[in-house]
Order: C-alpha cells, then structure tokens, then sequence
C-alpha cells in the first residue's frame, strides 16, 4: 500500500510541475518532495532525486544522476551530472556545479565554476572562483569542522587540498598539487611541490 502510495503521490507531484513549465525528460525517472519549490525555465534529466526543503530559482539545467537536499539554487545555475548538493548549501546566480561533485554546509558565489571531482565542504566562495578537478577542502579535523574562505576571481589548481581553517584571498592561485595549509594573501601565487627527479638513461632492474 505504501508503495502505491508513493507512485500516486510522485505523479502528482510530477504532472504539478509540468504544468508550471518545468521541462522534465523522463519525467517516471525523477523523485520530487512534497516541499519542492521550482521556478520557471528549468530542466531536469532523467534520475534527479529532490530531498526535502529544496528551492530551485529560474533558468536552471539539473543533468542526469544528480541529488539535490535542504539547500538553495539561485538562477541560471547548471548542475551535474552525478552531483551531490548536500544540506546548507547555496549555489549562487550564475555558478556551476559539474560532474562527481559533492558540496554540503557551503556558499557558492556568482559564476563561480567547480566543474569535475570535487568536494567543497563548510566553505564560503566568492564570485568567479574556478575551482579545479580533484580540489578537496579538508574541513575535519577529528574533532571539530573548520572553515575554508576562498575570495572573489580565485583559480584553484587541480589536485590541491585546502586545510582548513583557511583563508584565500582574492585575485589568487593555487598551483596545482599542492597541500595548502596556511592563510593566502591576495594577488599571490601559492604552491608546495616537491622537486621532480629526472634519472637519466635509466634502466630497470630485471628479476
């Protein structure tokens, strides 16, 4: 019963949006909450589940796979496919939010882009940040978690991890790879690499 219960009450929801011009593809595909709030110009792909408390402004596009729960989208933000938009968090006009992204507890600023493999947890970012692939916030210390501050028209290099708590002001970047664990100051470049090795002519040893 509770089952069909659920089918019933999904397809109202479904036809509810439909009617207020939410482009759905595959609408069967797409799990809505009773409190989901969706404004005018929208698309969703195909298996985007919405959690509760989720308000979604106008002209967005939400790909395939992505899950959405207590959190806020402004307008013409593009999200996914395969992200994760935990609770607390607010995706500013503009920004996008690409594949195998996770964000929770975080601001995302005006046309900021975190396009590919990502986590960004317990951050407030400015505008038109750029955040590159395999950029990890590390916001847990074992027992409490930390802040991370990124300021306006930052470029974050890819493969770096950002340990908070942590302030990165704007005009900056941070070079890809690297482990930044102190307070970056604006218009600076910040890096920590190790220096590369190059054995000439080498051969491998055989067994």
């Amino acid at each position: 019963m509770k089952q069909l219960n659920l089918k019933s009450s999904q397809s109202k929801l479904r036809n509810k949006f439909l009617k207020l011009g939410v482009k759905m593809i595959a609408p069967e595909t797409i799990y809505f909450s009773k409190d989901t709030k969706i404004g005018k110009n929208v698309v969703i792909e195909p298996y985007v589940v919405f959690g509760s408390k989720v308000r979604v402004g106008n002209n967005v596009t939400i790909k395939s796979f992505s899950h959405l729960e207590n959190c806020r989208v402004e307008n013409k933000v593009d999200i996914g496919p395969y992200a994760r938009i935990r609770p607390g968090v607010i995706l500013k006009e503009g920004s996008k939010v690409g594949n195998f992204v996770e964000i929770k507890k975080s601001i995302i600023g005006k046309k900021s882009k975190i396009n590919h493999l990502t986590y960004i947890g317990d951050s407030n970012i400015g505008k038109s940040v750029n955040v590159g692939a395999g950029t990890i916030t590390c916001n847990y210390d074992g027992v409490k978690k930390n802040k991370t501050k990124i300021k306006d028209k930052v470029f974050i290099g890819s493969n770096s991890s950002l340990v908070a708590p942590l302030t990165i002001e704007k005009d900056s970047v941070i070079g890809a790879g690297s482990v930044i664990t102190k307070n970056v100051r604006k218009k600076s470049l910040a890096l920590t690499r190790s220096l590369q090795t190059e054995i000439q002519n080498y051969k491998r040893k055989r067994n």
